[in-house]
């Protein structure tokens, strides 16, 4: 048996020319960047209402600076706490406009259940830390993640399919590390 990190990602799951392509193929076979973006824009809004009464556990809401407009710019990602850390993946790579606005200032706010951080988001430093990092992303299952499983997977949600989707998401997309700063107070008005 291969005990290499993405011997657990099924064919179905992996990564087409260094695109996200989810297995149930919820957007058609028109998978554009844009109809991705579309589909993500839909996706915040529907979470929205209810992430800002209760966030689920390994979301979090992310805050970055635009590198075009400066201003402040919000979304969800998946983001699994680890004493001082958090560990994030971008799932489509290097296409995501929040990983763009991080690439240029890597300054966040990010918000968990349990509190709200700032922080600076990196790359992990070396593979000991990527390992960890895979560790803490991949193996952790949580109720929101089995209606999470239902928009990306065929059939029914198990622990196992999770597990799977979410090293496909760590070894095909790109992961981060954020280093939580002090926490802060905020009123939160938006996300």
């Amino acid at each position: 048996m291969d005990d290499s990190p993405t011997a657990a990602v099924p064919d179905s799951l992996r990564y087409d020319d260094g695109q996200y392509v989810p297995e149930r193929g919820w957007l058609g076979d028109n998978q554009t960047l844009r109809s991705r973006r579309i589909a993500a824009r839909f996706l915040r809004a529907v979470h929205k209402p209810w992430f800002v009464v209760r966030i689920p556990v390994n979301v979090g809401a992310l805050t970055t600076t635009g590198r075009k407009s400066g201003k402040p710019r919000s979304t969800y990602v998946k983001a699994v706490r680890s004493g001082n850390k958090a560990y994030l993946v971008s799932i489509p790579g290097q296409h995501a406009l929040w990983l763009k606005n991080i690439r240029a200032n890597p300054t966040v706010t990010l918000r968990l259940r349990g509190g709200t951080y700032t922080g600076v988001v990196r790359d992990p430093a070396d593979e000991a830390e990527r390992t960890a990092a895979r560790a803490e992303f991949c193996d952790a299952v949580h109720p929101f993640d089995y209606a999470e499983n239902i928009f990306h997977r065929r059939g029914r949600p198990t622990r196992a399919k999770i597990v799977e989707l979410h090293h496909a998401w760590f070894e095909g997309g790109t992961p981060l590390v954020v280093e939580l700063g002090a926490r802060v107070r905020r009123n939160w008005r938006g996300l």
